[in-house]
């Protein structure tokens, strides 16, 4: 019987060398692959980095065109005639016959004051005249008598004198007297509350048995009277627009009640002096109200139509640079880097901005420049970019 292989089921020694030497290329293989996949990735981490760090900005051309935005402020509306009416008697309010909201006409009665106290003056008065009328009518007979016996012996001279100067000083008197009752009289008339001239009652202060003191400095108004057919609009023009907006210039007038309707008016004075501390000019605009839509005190948004401004360029208000050395544009050179101009405002028209000097019509100006920008910085175009990403998808 015979004895079996004793390397029967093992591998030849050169086929586990040869296996060994196939697992350490691939071993090797696959860290050659991953040191070169991590070196790639690295390196293109780096570029990303590096892409990343430019900033990347939109730039405008400065235009030149006429710029027709205008200004717009905010305004407040007062009735074009406004009349507070006060009491010229003491006394107490017997009655009021128009309330607030209520058209009048010019010396319509407002309202009527009970002046007891002024009453019984005027009968003092009247009864002090008539003294004294007795008393010049009892010298002037005495008068006339002493003058008739002036030609003779009988009467002195001096007592024909005094009897005259009597029935003078008694004239005076009544005169005096005529004119106190003339003065209270005229004072009864005030009892009548009327309106000064055609318009709407828009405040009523008093009601019936209040009492009424005289004058604006010891009472209080009792009626408004406001004509509001015309509106005088009050608003204040920064004093670097001033030049801007002469009389003349147009004006559109929107009041919140109102929405998506406008009102024409023009500006009609100036107050032609700077508010020191607000740095503004006082200017009145008249619009027409005859439909009676607006109403005094209102808050109105105020456009004018200020006229444009020869030689400027106009750049996007975001394109200013404020910083320590005053007040700056970004643009961008032919080498992709950052060249600061100073520029001057003509005219500051909110979105727009008007610059007299410092730009030329073909300067690249940087629309939003980014904070941290200077002189010299390197910046990448959104365009271009946006180009590359095109491309590369058309390709794909």
């Amino acid at each position: 019987m015979s004895q079996p292989d004793r390397n029967s089921g093992r591998p030849a020694p050169r086929r586990l060398r040869l296996a060994g030497v196939i697992a350490a290329l691939v071993a090797i293989a696959i860290v050659a692959y991953g040191l070169v996949s991590r070196a790639a990735e690295n390196s293109r981490l780096h570029d990303l980095t590096e892409a990343q760090a430019v900033p990347v900005v939109a730039v405008v051309m400065p235009t030149s065109v006429e710029n027709h935005a205008g200004l717009d402020l905010p305004g407040r509306l007062e009735a074009y005639i406004s009349a507070p009416i006060y009491a010229r008697v003491p006394g107490y309010l017997k009655s009021w016959t128009h309330d607030i909201g209520s058209r009048v006409k010019a010396g319509d009665v407002l309202a009527e004051i009970d002046t007891p106290d002024l009453d019984q003056q005027l009968l003092q008065a009247r009864a002090d005249l008539s003294v004294a009328q007795a008393n010049a009518q009892l010298a002037k007979i005495s008068a006339d008598r002493w003058q008739s016996l002036a030609g003779t012996d009988a009467v002195a001279t001096q007592d024909v004198d005094q009897r005259t100067f009597t029935l003078n000083a008694n004239l005076a008197q009544v005169k005096a007297s005529q004119a106190n009752v003339d003065h209270l009289v005229a004072e009864e008339g005030f009892k009548r509350l009327l309106a000064p001239f055609d318009g709407i009652v828009t405040a009523r202060e008093t009601d019936i048995g209040a009492l009424i003191n005289v004058g604006a400095a010891g009472g209080a108004e009792l009626f408004v009277v406001s004509e509001t057919s015309k509106l005088r609009v009050y608003v204040n023009v920064p004093q670097n627009n001033v030049p801007s907006v002469p009389s003349g210039t147009k004006a559109t007038i929107v009041v919140p009640e109102h929405p998506g309707k406008s009102y024409s008016g023009t500006v009609e004075a100036s107050a032609q002096a700077v508010n020191p501390s607000t740095g503004t000019t006082l200017m009145q605009i008249i619009v027409d109200n005859s439909p009676g839509e607006m109403m005094p005190g209102d808050y109105a948004s105020i456009h004018l139509q200020v006229a444009a401004v020869a030689n400027v360029l106009s750049v996007p208000s975001s394109a200013l640079i404020f910083d320590a050395k005053g007040l700056s544009v970004a643009t961008l050179g032919a080498d992709s880097r950052v060249l600061l101009k100073p520029v001057s405002i003509e005219r500051d028209l909110g979105a727009m901005v008007e610059l007299s000097s410092g730009l030329s019509p073909d300067d690249r100006v940087i629309a939003n420049p980014p904070d941290g920008i200077s002189n010299g910085t390197e910046v990448r175009l959104a365009s271009t970019d946006a180009g590359k990403a095109k491309n590369s998808h058309e390709k794909s």
